[in-house]
């Protein structure tokens, strides 16, 4: 099924609590940036701003720029990151700077972007000539596992009828499908790989409908929402333990 063309809007403060594991993920996506301490970053798709936090940080000669598509998110990482932080509100799929950066960095944030080649010209153009793309994202096989439960789920009484022509989000790239967009794009030294991770969610149910499940929720009315969550998690092992596949990006716009 095909991908809706507009960013989901996201529960900012429960996603900001629940958020261990994403941002455990991305501290390591950080560390391979290696920065000096003087670059402009763009933060590709900030949250809530935790790891823009940490990406500043590392930065105190330097500037951060951080751009996410839903306006809840936004309102939260400005309230977190201050005045002195520029947090755009926009799809990636339309990206503009005003100015190129040295580096961009994104975290967990490219599967929720349905048009990848885009994408990724996009991030080519926002780069200074010589300048890094490190990123990690769902890949090939993200807990496929647990999209199944919820699908077998979705296609039962009293959740059924609200599924009628209903549209999964995500894009999850393999390694080498990834590698030959980026170099289509105009990047170059493209490296890409993908990692299994287990993740132990602390509040299974929050972390569900917050992170896993809120696209699915926007589908049926309030009364059926919490209900659905349950049933998912039900038919989960206990605890909680997902499945990921973290698809991990590097690649560089070729100096000029």
């Amino acid at each position: 099924m095909s991908a809706p063309s507009a960013p989901r809007e996201w529960d900012a403060s429960t996603y900001d609590r629940v958020s261990d594991p994403q941002v455990r993920m991305g501290l390591e996506v950080i560390d391979r940036l290696a920065l000096r301490d003087d670059e402009s970053v763009l933060d590709a798709g900030c949250g809530s701003g935790r790891l823009t936090l940490e990406l500043l940080e590392r930065l105190p000669k330097g500037r951060v720029v951080a751009v996410d598509g839903s306006l809840a998110m936004v309102e939260r990482a400005r309230s977190v990151l201050g005045p002195g932080v520029e947090v755009l509100h926009g799809d990636l799929h339309e990206l503009e700077l005003r100015e190129p950066v040295d580096a961009v960095f994104s975290n967990a944030v490219f599967h929720w972007v349905p048009d990848h080649a885009k994408l990724f010209r996009r991030l080519h153009t926002a780069l200074r000539p010589g300048g890094r793309l490190v990123a990690q994202c769902g890949g090939e096989g993200n807990i496929e596992d647990f999209h199944e439960r919820a699908s077998e789920v979705a296609a039962c009484d009293p959740f059924a009828a609200h599924f009628a022509g209903w549209k999964n989000p995500w894009r999850f790239d393999s390694a080498e499908e990834a590698a030959h967009l980026l170099q289509e794009a105009g990047f170059a030294d493209v490296e890409c790989w993908l990692e299994r991770r287990g993740v132990r969610p602390e509040e299974p149910l929050e972390y569900l409908r917050t992170v896993c499940l809120g696209h699915h929720l926007e589908a049926l009315p309030s009364e059926l929402r919490a209900p659905f969550v349950e049933a998912v998690a039900a038919g989960e092992h206990d605890p909680l333990t997902l499945r990921y596949v973290r698809l991990n990006i590097a690649a560089r716009r070729p100096p000029a």
